[in-house]
């Protein structure tokens, strides 16, 4: 049945092209194929029928019907988020009003009615033929409408429960399966939700998602509960003060706080906090992989390429910072306090990070002595042999070779260049006038090599 990839696929394939109205008019239009297929569409010459209710037994013939709940279902999802990111952009208006609103909620409630519907039918599961996974899968798409309705009513209590069972079963999901879509939707749906309405419920800023998603998930559905473990054990685990879990089987110790030059300050994000867990455990992946380069036999590209999850645990780490600061600034938190300065000092401590991995990876695709020398290449030997019988004869490389890689790492120095630039806009760092002088021996190094 595939509930979950179903829906993320429609969504990213439609808003790609146009917005939720868009969106909205496209299902309509799938919904009119599909009721004419599964031959539930509205007679000819009758502006309106009855719909015929859906049974576990149409589901075991067809898993189409599935598909015709998901669909109405999204249909009434994309018209709530169209009137709402329509108000939302009107500027004139004072914004979402109460008839504006209360129609808002009456479409996430019908969505969420279909949800819970297409729940009902596949709990049923001797006779519609769903695995535990499908019914899972539901059962979290439904907690998301549900919780999308309570944010849109502010009552932040119910909000977070919904959430919190969503992001329970994504993550037990996420666990236990190698797509990225259940990470796609916890982290572009599920997680801020949770964050914003914990901000509501004043819930302290350094308590992490999941730890709020497992003390609001509700205990007294213990058969969910039991089909989530079956997936992830220790999910429901409170862990280690101080350990977080970095992937499915290892725990690391949460950085406390993170230092640039001679100043130190508290990690208080729980966010910014397991970012930066996250980059000490792609440092180390990465140290393994270049210590047994040379054993391995790894070109070059190879070794570029080992810096990539180093990187992209990196870039978690600035937007994490920069969500904490946007948080604050969205506060009335002046530059003046001490939160706000604490998060400049790990703002200018991760880019910095970050911008060193990037000119690390361009020194590796450069070549030894950060590509001073150009070094000579012989051109390989073509596997089929000659027609005459004689064997190939090595050539050297020819000049217009040789000038498209040196085109290539002067597109490298340029971009290590720009990456120095950029770290004296970062706070603090124009005020310090021995880094700024390093940063100048540096800038003039590869300006020499370029």
């Amino acid at each position: 049945m595939d509930i979950t990839n179903f829906i993320a696929s429609h969504r990213n394939d439609a808003l790609l092209l146009g917005d939720y109205n868009a969106y909205r008019t496209q299902l309509s239009r799938r919904l009119l194929t599909l009721r004419r297929k599964l031959g539930r569409a509205s007679p000819r010459g009758r502006k309106y029928a009855p719909q015929i209710t859906v049974t576990a037994q149409d589901v075991a013939g067809n898993h189409e019907f599935v598909h015709l709940l998901l669909l109405t279902s999204e249909r009434a999802w994309a018209h709530a988020m169209h009137m709402k990111s329509t108000h939302s952009a009107d500027t004139s208006t004072k914004g979402i009003t109460g008839s504006a609103r209360r129609h808002i909620i009456s479409r996430l409630r019908k969505a969420s009615n279909y949800a819970n519907q297409l729940v009902r039918l596949l709990q049923d599961r001797s006779i519609t033929g769903a695995s535990a996974e499908n019914v899972l899968e539901a059962r979290a798409y439904l907690s998301s409408l549900a919780g999308s309705v309570e944010f849109e009513k502010q009552g932040w209590e119910r909000c977070v429960k919904h959430y919190a069972k969503a992001h329970m079963i994504y993550t037990a999901l996420a666990t236990s399966t190698t797509k990225d879509v259940f990470k796609d939707l916890l982290n572009n749906i599920i997680d801020p939700s949770i964050r914003y309405a914990a901000y509501q419920l004043r819930l302290p800023r350094t308590l992490a998602v999941a730890t709020i998603a497992r003390r609001h998930f509700p205990r007294s559905d213990a058969e969910l509960i039991a089909e989530i473990e079956k997936l992830d054990s220790d999910l429901f685990s409170e862990p280690i003060p101080g350990a977080k879990k970095v992937s499915g089987k290892e725990n690391d110790n949460l950085p406390r706080t993170v230092s640039w030059r001679s100043r130190t300050v508290n990690l208080e994000d729980a966010s910014i906090a397991q970012a930066l867990a996250s980059v000490i455990v792609a440092e180390e992946m990465l140290s393994g992989s270049l210590s047994t380069s040379e054993d391995v036999g790894m070109s070059a590209k190879e070794k570029a390429a080992a810096y990539d999850g180093v990187l992209i645990s990196s870039q978690d780490a600035v937007d994490a910072t920069k969500s904490a600061i946007d948080e604050l600034t969205g506060e009335g938190v002046g530059p003046g306090d001490k939160r706000m300065q604490a998060l400049q000092v790990t703002r200018t401590a991760v880019n910095y990070a970050l911008i060193g991995w990037r000119i690390g990876r361009n020194r590796i695709l450069c070549g030894e002595h950060d590509g001073a020398i150009l070094e000579v290449e012989t051109i390989q030997k073509p596997k089929k042999p000659r027609k005459d019988g004689k064997e190939w004869i090595p050539r050297k490389e020819g000049t217009g070779r040789k000038l498209a890689r040196l085109r290539e790492r002067v597109v490298l120095y340029d971009a290590t260049l720009q990456s120095l630039d950029s770290v004296k806009e970062l706070p603090g760092v124009a005020a310090d006038e021995a880094f700024m002088t390093e940063l100048e021996a540096k800038r003039g190094y590869f300006q020499a090599l370029k």
